[in-house]
C-alpha cells in the first residue's frame, strides 16, 4: 500500500479503520515503549506498522544493493537478475516490490528449532523447491533471523547465475530431454553451519561450473548480504519486541488482502471465463501449439473469490519448457500471477502503489491437472526454458481477465529471452556473454505500452561500454525496433534492435519464444512483431545452443513488440505522425497499419486529412466484422492448421 493511501487511512488486523491527520507524529519515550509492549486496542499500533513496513523495505533494498555491489557475474552484478525477499517465521512473504523464492523447502528439510545463528541454507533443485525454483541456474540462499534465541524471520536471495554445469555453457541446453543435462542439482543443504562455510559443498559446486570464480564470488556476495540483512532485521525485534513486530506483520498482510479484495477483485464480474495461450516449440519436437489454459471462476461470496483452474493445459513437453508449479498448493504461482490484478486499479497511479505480499494468497484457489502436464511435470522432465510457460501464464491471466472485464486489461507483453555468445578470448580462456534483453509491453486501455521493458523487476541490459571492454565483439547498434509494437488505438511498446559484430569466432545461443507467435493484441488491437535473430541473413530458430558465428559477422537481434489495444484506425493521426517523426513507426506502417497518409519530410510531417479518411475507410471495409477479441498475428495460422484465431478468442 502506497503513501497516498496511508495519509488517509490505516487498517488494523481486525479490519477497523482509523483516520490519520497529515503527518502523524512518531511516539517517543514512554509512549513508544507502551505501544511496542503489545498490541494497541483492536490490533497493531498503526504508527508502528508504518515503521515496521518501512524497515522491511529498507532491509530488502539494502540486501539487494549489497549483492549488486559485491557480486562478480554480469548476470547478477550488471543485469540485476536476482531478487531478495523477507519472510516471517510462518513462511509468509512480507515484502512486495517483486517476487521471491520460498522458505518452505528449507524448513521441510531443516526443522526451525534446529537452526542456529549464522546458518545459511542453499538450494536450486527444481523438484525439491516446492515450486519456488524454476530452473537450475536459479540459486537460492536463505538465512534465519534470531531474536531471544529463536527464529523469528528469514532473509532470502535468489538469482540467475552464469553456469552451474550441464551440457552447454550457461546451463540452459535448449534441446535437453532430462534435468540431468541441465546442471548440478542441489537439494536444500546447510551451506554455512553456525557461521562456518561448508568448504566441501562450495568446492563441488564451483568444480561443476565453467565459471567457477564468478559462481564463488556471487555466492559469497549473496550469503554475506543475507547475513547482513538478518542482523538488521534482528535489530527491529530487539527494539520493539517480538509480539509487537509480529502483530505488525499480521497487519501488513491483512491490509494487502483487504485492499486487493475491495479495490481490485470487486471490479471483476462474477462468472466463469476461459482463455488459453501457447508456447510454440520445446526444442525437441517440431513447432506446435503447447497449450496453457486458465478457467477463471469469480465468486465474491467465497473465501477465495478467484478460482484458477489449469485443466486443459497440454501434456509435459519432451524439451525444457516445463514448469513445476503444482507444489505447496501453488503458493508461488499465486504470488507470481497476482501483479496482473493490479491492472484493475482505478488509476495507474494507484496501481503503482500496490505491493504483492502473502496477503494475496488467501484470495486465490488453484486447481492443477493431473501429473504429467506443462505445469505438473514428472521428474526428471527438463525445465531450463520454463519461462515459456510461467511468463506465458501472466498473459493468459491477463487475457481471461480482459474477457471478463470487457477489455480493461493490457495487451500481451514481452517475455524473457536469453541470447548470447561464447567461445575463447584472446588469452585462450573461455568466456560466456549472456543477456536477457527486454521487449515491448502491451498497449493499455489508457496509454501506449512501454518500450524495451524488462519483465524481471529492476533488471536491465548490459551496458555497451562494459560489454565491448570484456568480450570480443562490437555493439554496432542498440536502438528501438521500428514497427515492432502492435498497432492500436494505444500502440504496443517497441522491442530492441541490437547488432553485434564478432571480433573472434564464437558460438551463438538463444532461449526464446515468440519467434513464431506474436504478442497478441486485444479489443481491436493488432499483434506485435515476433522475436527475430539473423546472422548475415541466416535466420536463427528461437532455441539454439551452438550456432557458429565467424569473426566479422554481424548478429542482428530484434526482440518482441507488445500487442496493441483498441483499433489502430481510431488512433489520433497526430500521434501516428509523432511516432513516425520519432522513428517508432515507419511511413509505410503509418499508411498500412493506421491508415494515416503523411506528406512532407520527416522533420516536418503533415497529415493529409482527406487521403487519411479515404485510406481508413478502405482498411475498415477490408477488415470485416472483427469477430475475434484477440489478434494473435500471422504466425498463429501456421501452427493452428490455418485457423486465424482460437475458439476461446471469441467474446
Amino acid at each position: 500500500m502506497g503513501a497516498g493511501e496511508r495519509d488517509e487511512e490505516v487498517r488494523s488486523t481486525d479490519g477497523t479503520r482509523g483516520k490519520t491527520d497529515a503527518g502523524p507524529r512518531r511516539p517517543g519515550g514512554a509512549e513508544r515503549r507502551a505501544n511496542a509492549g503489545g498490541r494497541a486496542a483492536g490490533g497493531a499500533d498503526p504508527v508502528l506498522v508504518e515503521i515496521v513496513e518501512g524497515t522491511l523495505a529498507s532491509v530488502e533494498k539494502e540486501v539487494e544493493t549489497a549483492i549488486a555491489r559485491t557480486a562478480r557475474s554480469p548476470m547478477i552484478r550488471d543485469a540485476h537478475d536476482f531478487r531478495a525477499g523477507i519472510h516471517d517465521v510462518r513462511l509468509r512473504k512480507l515484502t512486495g516490490r517483486s517476487y521471491s523464492a520460498l522458505v518452505q523447502p528449507v524448513v521441510r528439510d531443516f526443522p526451525i528449532e534446529e537452526m542456529r545463528q549464522g546458518d545459511v541454507f542453499f538450494h536450486n533443485d527444481v523438484y525439491l523447491s516446492e515450486g519456488g525454483i524454476g530452473h537450475l541456474p536459479d540459486l537460492c540462499v536463505t538465512v534465519p533471523v534470531f531474536h531471544g534465541g529463536a527464529v523469528v524471520a528469514f532473509v532470502q536471495a535468489f538469482g540467475h547465475h552464469d553456469d552451474i554445469g550441464g551440457a552447454v555453457p550457461g546451463s540452459m541446453p535448449s534441446h535437453a530431454r532430462s534435468v540431468f543435462e541441465e546442471g548440478l542439482m542441489v537439494p536444500p543443504i546447510r551451506l554455512w553451519d553456525a557461521g562456518v562455510p561448508n568448504g566441501a559443498a562450495l568446492t563441488i559446486m564451483t568444480r561443476n561450473s565453467r565459471m567457477p570464480d564468478s559462481l564463488a564470488g556471487d555466492l559469497d556476495a549473496e550469503c554475506s548480504a543475507c547475513l547482513m540483512g538478518a542482523r538488521r532485521l534482528a535489530e527491529l525485534f530487539d527494539r520493539y519486541g517480538r509480539e509487537a513486530v509480529e502483530a505488525c506483520f499480521d497487519a501488513i498482510i491483512a491490509r494487502t488482502t483487504e485492499t486487493f479484495r475491495r479495490e481490485l477483485l470487486a471490479r471483476i464480474p462474477e462468472g466463469t471465463h476461459v482463455w488459453e495461450d501457447y508456447a510454440e516449440h520445446d526444442g525437441v519436437d517440431a513447432p506446435r501449439l503447447h497449450t496453457q489454459r486458465i478457467t477463471l471462476t469469480v465468486d465474491h461470496s467465497a473465501p477465495a473469490p478467484l478460482l484458477i483452474d489449469f485443466t486443459g493445459t497440454s501434456p509435459q513437453a519432451k524439451g525444457p519448457i516445463n514448469h513445476a508449479g503444482d507444489y505447496a498448493d501453488g503458493v508461488f504461482l499465486k504470488k507470481w500471477l497476482a501483479p496482473i490484478l493490479r491492472n484493475l486499479a482505478e488509476t495507474p497511479e494507484r496501481m503503482a502503489e500496490l505491493d504483492v505480499n502473502e496477503g494475496v494468497v488467501p484470495l486465490v484457489e488453484m486447481r492443477f491437472p493431473e501429473k504429467g502436464t506443462l505445469l505438473t511435470p514428472i521428474f526428471p522432465a527438463p525445465t531450463n526454458a520454463r519461462t515459456f510457460v510461467i511468463l506465458r501464464l501472466l498473459g493468459v491471466l491477463a487475457g481471461v481477465l480482459a474477457k471478463a472485464t470487457g477489455g480493461r486489461m493490457p495487451a500481451d507483453q514481452e517475455t524473457i529471452r536469453y541470447t548470447g555468445v561464447y567461445g575463447d578470448d584472446a588469452d585462450g580462456g573461455p568466456y560466456l556473454m549472456r543477456e536477457v534483453l527486454g521487449g515491448g509491453s502491451g498497449g493499455r486501455w489508457y496509454a501506449d505500452g512501454e518500450d524495451t521493458i524488462h519483465v524481471v523487476p529492476d533488471s536491465r541490459n548490459i551496458p555497451v561500454e562494459f560489454a565491448e571492454s570484456r568480450w570480443p565483439f562490437l555493439v554496432e547498434r542498440l536502438g528501438l525496433a521500428v514497427d515492432s509494437g502492435g498497432p492500436g488505438l494505444h500502440r504496443g511498446g517497441l522491442g530492441y534492435d541490437k547488432h553485434l559484430r564478432m571480433l573472434r569466432d564464437a558460438s551463438f545461443m538463444s532461449i526464446a519464444d515468440r519467434s513464431i507467435l506474436s504478442c497478441w493484441g486485444v479489443n481491436g488491437g493488432r499483434a506485435g512483431r515476433p522475436f527475430l535473430v539473423e546472422i548475415e541473413g541466416r535466420a536463427m530458430e528461437g532455441l539454439v545452443d551452438d550456432s557458429p558465428v565467424r569473426a566479422g559477422e554481424v548478429i542482428r537481434i530484434r526482440t518482441t513488440g507488445g500487442g496493441g489495444w483498441g483499433s489502430p484506425l481510431e488512433r489520433d493521426p497526430a500521434l501516428v505522425a509523432a511516432d513516425v517523426r520519432d522513428g517508432k513507426v515507419s511511413p509505410a506502417g503509418a499508411r498500412d497499419d493506421y491508415g494515416v497518409v503523411l506528406r512532407g519530410p520527416r522533420d516536418d510531417l503533415r497529415v493529409d486529412a482527406e487521403a487519411t479518411a479515404s485510406r481508413r475507410a478502405e482498411l475498415r471495409a477490408r477488415a470485416g466484422d472483427g469477430a475475434s477479441f484477440f489478434d494473435r498475428g500471422p504466425g498463429f495460422p501456421s501452427l493452428s492448421g490455418g485457423a486465424p484465431y482460437a475458439e476461446v478468442d471469441l467474446t
